[in-house]
């Protein structure tokens, strides 16, 4: 057994970055890479399901990229639906669980509705859990956390960590909630709002590699690197 599979990391977060550069180097629209990044995240959905990782977490889209032009928004909401009716059979023979977080109920009807009808038919799978992240954005969950925090009346001197954990979008996946490692594609060195609160001991992985050029081998590429690593959460 390889020391990669010795250790493995059991989420696996990933900001899918690029994919408009990756149209534009080919002189193609960017919803053209939008495309083309679906079907990245369907050969590494793949790849990690076989490798036995247990969670994957893509950042689809962010509270922020409402602020791109309208048409290539209305494609990147169209494109859940384009996957999942592509790849549900295979998710479901492969035992994959789909999960969402995010701002659901913000999202327009029809996508909403793909997305919880991908979430009903895998809720009974335990294998890998694809975990989305669309209409996401990790201050806004954390605000999200406190209001409901605060409505439920609880007194300031009861609230943790643990409280607030309980009421981010991501307490369904308990004690895999943090991800071990967050992969960014593209070359970009940043969070851009993902998982803030979830990262805080994370691992990070940086690649210049363009989204929808991001392949098995480079995934494997990662983890390789992420087997090198001592994480000590503060200690020696």
């Amino acid at each position: 057994m390889s020391k990669r599979s010795n250790n493995l990391p059991k989420h696996v977060a990933i900001i899918m970055d690029g994919n408009g550069r990756w149209a534009k180097q080919r002189s193609r629209p960017r919803v053209f890479g939008h495309k083309q990044g679906v079907e990245a995240i369907k050969t590494i959905t793949r790849h990690a399901s076989h490798l036995g990782i247990q969670v994957l977490t893509v950042y689809a889209f962010s509270t922020e990229n409402w602020s791109r032009p309208e048409a290539e928004v209305k494609y990147i909401l169209k494109l859940p639906q384009l996957f999942f009716d592509e790849t549900l059979p295979e998710l479901m023979a492969n035992n994959v669980q789909v999960r969402v977080i995010g701002d659901i109920p913000g999202l327009p009807e029809e996508t909403h509705g793909m997305l919880n009808e991908a979430i009903e038919k895998t809720a009974n799978n335990d294998g890998l859990i694809l975990n989305t992240a669309i209409n996401y954005g990790s201050r806004d969950e954390i605000v999200h956390a406190v209001q409901e925090i605060v409505a439920s009346g609880v007194d300031a001197s009861q609230v943790d960590e643990a409280l607030i954990e309980k009421h981010l979008y991501t307490n369904f996946l308990g004690e895999l909630s943090d991800p071990d490692l967050i992969i960014r594609t593209s070359g970009e060195e940043r969070l851009s709002n993902f998982l803030l609160w979830q990262a805080a001991y994370s691992e990070f992985y940086f690649t210049d590699t363009l989204w929808p050029d991001f392949s098995p081998e480079d995934l494997d590429e990662a983890l390789e690197d992420y087997a090198q690593r001592h994480r000590r959460y503060g200690k020696l």
